[in-house]
């Protein structure tokens, strides 16, 4: 039996076992009563000219930050005391920045999916004052339409100094991930081991064709680059030992330990002792478990920021975490969770997608990747286009969504949030084929797709 973690226990406790290791994921069992969907919504701040919106300054993310701490109830949080503020908290919610000052929504733990919706638009409702008077446009989509590299300089947090340097080593593209990428991703809970494997051996098949329903970057600095996600172009050459598919994962009755060994074997950025860094880049978690660094030896707590440290298509930690997605309009940024939803809290649904992927292999997803950022829903899996696969697999999480039967104030259930991917499925159409429409047309690129990515309007509706 695996120990279980405690909160007093976490931060001293050295690794002494493989169970030590698989304890952070039995202690998160849970039974289904208590599952929670938590969504996590990035997003660009620009400036009229298309211009990213820095950390510093008085129009910059942290004067923001510093005006939602005094104005609406958010606690500031720092990496240690006196630090700079790279952080808010309230409610089971977070504010987070990603290096770029990409500012990112974590939200709460919730039961459904109009919750979700809910708490995003409160979220956005709360930037307006400042946005309106710092002339902030808040843009959802996968990649900046507009920044180039050199405009921008990293969020304060110790871990962006450690990666910037190390991950250009393995990807020419990685600095593009930290700067210029943005997300959608939705977190799901599990009631056994058997069910977190269920889960992610069926989202880990489903990766290419999730990244391919919601591609939604199809501009690099300021106009078209030819495809559908930027966005993920950037992550087929971003640091291989800890992104893409979790291959210990595609085997015949793999489980927890199978991730485990994964994880081992992916070089760290770092460990925190008394608040500071220690700096170890390339060494493998395997080697520090085994070896120390330095003097140090292991911790749970080095263990479980070692887990957040790794970037697959499906993350396992507490909750299981689907990453595949672009960032996304707001018409749009309920869909990733409601999806994966109607997926993953529906016994049939969930038997359904594990059925319709059974006999999908590691290297027809690897191959299919190669593909999605450029065609979308057009490129090929097996005899045709993903355009199919995406109509079946709407189909099984709209069942998933239907026999929950959670209803909205207005008596919609949560299928609701399904029904404009599912549109533009029935039209072969992504997120990024709308905002291309008449684009060659325009007189003024740059507000044009200010205007069709912009969080508060409808252009994308």
């Amino acid at each position: 039996m695996a120990n279980a973690v405690t909160a007093e226990s976490l931060n001293d406790k050295t690794i002494a076992s493989y169970d030590d290791l698989l304890s952070i994921f039995h202690a998160a069992i849970k039974p289904a009563t208590e599952f929670r969907v938590g969504a996590e919504m990035e997003k660009f701040g620009v400036y009229a000219d298309g211009n990213p919106v820095p950390y510093d300054g008085e129009r910059g993310v942290q004067a923001l930050m510093e005006e939602l701490a005094s104005t609406k109830g958010w606690a500031k949080d720092a990496e240690s005391e006196g630090g700079p503020l790279i952080a808010l908290l309230r409610d089971g919610a977070s504010i987070t920045l990603e290096p770029g000052s990409q500012f990112e929504l974590s939200g709460a733990p919730l039961e459904n999916c109009h919750q979700i919706c809910a708490e995003f638009r409160e979220h956005l409702a709360e930037l307006v004052p400042f946005s309106q008077r710092a002339g902030v446009r808040w843009l959802g989509l996968g990649f900046h339409p507009f920044a180039r590299r050199d405009q921008y300089t990293m969020v304060p947090k110790q871990r962006y100094g450690v990666m910037r340097e190390y991950l250009p080593t393995r990807g020419s593209l990685a600095l593009d991930m930290m700067l210029r990428t943005a997300t959608v991703q939705a977190n799901y809970d599990y009631s056994s081991e058997d069910d977190a494997m269920t889960k992610m051996r069926v989202a880990l098949r489903l990766a290419p064709l999730t990244t391919a329903l919601l591609a939604n970057s199809p501009f690099y600095e300021g106009k078209p680059f030819g495809g559908k996600s930027y966005r993920a172009k950037v992550w087929l050459d971003t640091d291989p030992d800890r992104s893409g598919l979790v291959p210990t994962l595609w085997k015949k009755g793999a489980k927890f330990v199978d991730y485990v060994e994964w994880a081992l074997d992916v070089p760290m950025f770092m460990f925190k002792r008394d608040g500071q860094k220690v700096s170890n880049t390339g060494q493998t978690f395997r080697s520090f478990w085994k070896s120390g660094y330095q003097g140090h030896k292991a911790l749970l707590s080095d263990w479980q920021t070692h887990l957040n440290t790794l970037f697959p298509e499906v993350r396992l930690k507490k909750t299981i975490e689907v990453r595949g997605a672009d960032s996304q309009g707001s018409k749009l940024a309920c869909a990733l969770p409601a999806l994966f939803t109607g997926i993953f809290y529906d016994e049939k649904a969930l038997a359904e997608a594990d059925a319709l992927t059974h006999d999908w292999t590691l290297d027809e997803i690897t191959a299919s990747r190669k593909e999605i950022w450029q065609k979308g829903l057009g490129a090929r899996f097996r005899v045709g286009t993903l355009v199919p696969l995406a109509e079946k697999i709407i189909e099984i999480a709209e069942g998933g969504l239907e026999r929950r039967a959670i209803l909205s104030p207005n008596g919609k259930d949560e299928r609701i949030h399904l029904a404009r991917l599912k549109e533009l499925v029935s039209k072969g159409q992504t997120p990024a084929d709308v905002l291309l429409e008449g684009i060659e047309n325009v007189r003024d690129l740059t507000a044009t797709i200010i205007a069709r990515t912009d969080l508060a309007s409808d252009a994308q509706a």
